[in-house]
């Protein structure tokens, strides 16, 4: 079964195109779906278009949210409610094209955990969408390691599977791939087409960017340092409280020889006192921060790997009963 979870807000004159498309070509891969419209709360007549479809399309779900919550929060929503074991994500302003969704279920079939899409000729404004995206896309790959051209669209196809190890907040929708990949899913990128928004205004623009750098470094940090702060929290306060030792043993061995440490040297000594104690802050820091992780995944219960499958022996019998 394969869920289509999409994301609105504001979104009413694309509504009845993108659903009537969307349809069609659900249709044409003759497999059993579903469609999942999520209301980002609205201020147009989108809720009560889809409210509409409803009455005459049994595999359609609408989801208001109680307020706008913003992508990240929508889409959670669309995921946790979706039944299918195969999950397609897209924006509903029809910039991305229903018919690219046989291209990303492709890459599933060919094995892969989650197929991406990627606007490979962008069609937006080169100084503000263009540009930006470029370099926010390529510090996204090398924060996170996974060799993606375009973390920022919503268009991708994932198993189900993959999702559950992924805990969606803030604005991280964007780094499902490289959150996903810390748990070992596949990923590929897959070519789709970039339409020019044919109606409403967009949600985003250039000051969009600057969110994007923070998101950069917490992922870099969740990726590399999450079950481990203390090697990330450790290395600055070892340096930092190295450096303030080298400054105050300075100062103190001046002292024992005779000089006027305070007057003499003051900054020097309020510098070495800020490193060390900087040294000490990072390390308590640290320690807080295992301590965290451990009653994050102990009181949870929750794993710091995921398995793929397992194999016993037992299988390999009845398969070959089978044959």
């Amino acid at each position: 079964m394969i869920s289509v979870v999409i994301p609105i807000h504001n979104e009413e004159p694309a509504i009845l195109k993108l659903y009537d498309k969307l349809t069609a070509v659900m249709e044409q891969l003759q497999k059993k779906y579903e469609i999942l419209f999520v209301d980002d709360a609205s201020t147009d007549r989108s809720f009560e278009l889809l409210a509409n479809l409803v009455e005459t399309d049994s595999r359609l779900k609408v989801i208001r949210l109680r307020r706008n919550f913003g992508q990240t929060a929508a889409l959670a929503a669309g995921f946790d409610e979706a039944e299918g074991n195969i999950i397609v994500s897209l924006d509903g302003d029809l910039q991305h094209d229903p018919e690219d969704i046989p291209a990303l279920l492709q890459k599933l079939n060919d094995g892969y955990d989650i197929a991406s899409g990627w606007r490979k000729h962008r069609l937006d404004n080169a100084v503000t969408r263009k540009i930006p995206s470029r370099i926010a896309n390529w510090m996204m790959k090398k924060a996170s390691g996974v060799d993606l051209h375009d973390f920022g669209t919503t268009f991708k196809a994932y198993r189900a599977e993959v999702l559950k190890d992924v805990n969606l907040y803030g604005e991280l929708h964007r780094f499902i791939p490289a959150l996903a990949s810390f748990y070992g899913a596949r990923v590929a990128e897959v070519p789709i087409k970039n339409i020019p928004r044919a109606a409403g205004a967009s949600h985003y623009g250039i000051g969009r960017t600057f969110r994007v750098l923070f998101d950069i470094l917490t992922i870099r940090f969740l990726l590399t340092y999450f079950t481990r702060p203390m090697h990330f929290f450790g290395k600055i306060g070892l340096t930092s409280g190295f450096l303030g030792g080298l400054v105050l043993g300075f100062l103190f061995v001046k002292k024992i020889l005779g000089y006027e440490i305070f007057y003499e040297h003051g900054p020097l000594m309020m510098a070495g006192m800020l490193l060390l104690l900087t040294g000490v802050t990072m390390f308590s820091t640290g320690l807080l921060g295992e301590m965290m992780m451990r009653t994050y995944f102990e009181s949870q219960g929750r794993r710091i790997y995921a398995v793929r499958e397992i194999r016993t022996k037992k299988d390999s019998q009845v398969k070959d009963k089978a044959r």
